[in-house]
């Protein structure tokens, strides 16, 4: 998949693929204006929804209720490098969810592409050129 990275003015850094665009921004105190969420923000909201969509999936296919079900992620981060170091998720259901299904929504949510993506990193190549 193709994406063309712009900077549309200030802090602003744009994602464009197929219909759509991710808008990021840096916070005022990273020169930006804070419109929009930074680029690791969404890469860690990546993790949550991606898992979350598993969860939906498995839910939907045993006509089970979605309503109250959320997920609660909590990134933990080192001080020195800041980078994550530990990446928490609760799957919280509502009662007329059966016991019987909980180990299975944990395996549901670590099928997430994302989260399999961050376990196998890719290699990167980076290069210029002049248009």
């Amino acid at each position: 998949m193709d994406m063309i990275i712009d900077f549309p003015g200030g802090a602003r850094v744009d994602a464009h693929f197929g219909p759509y665009t991710v808008v990021t921004d840096q916070p005022p105190a990273g020169g930006g204006k804070g419109m929009a969420p930074t680029p690791f923000a969404i890469f860690i909201s990546s993790l949550g929804t991606c898992a979350g969509i598993y969860v939906l999936g498995f839910l939907r296919q045993r006509n089970l209720p979605t309503e109250n079900v959320r997920i609660i992620q909590r990134v933990y981060a080192s001080p020195s490098t800041g980078l994550i170091d530990n990446v928490e998720m609760e799957i919280q259901v509502p009662p007329e969810i059966p016991e019987k299904y909980h180990k299975a929504l944990i395996l549901s949510a670590e099928l997430c592409k994302v989260k399999q993506q961050m376990e196998a990193p890719p290699q990167f190549n980076i290069t210029t050129r002049t248009l």
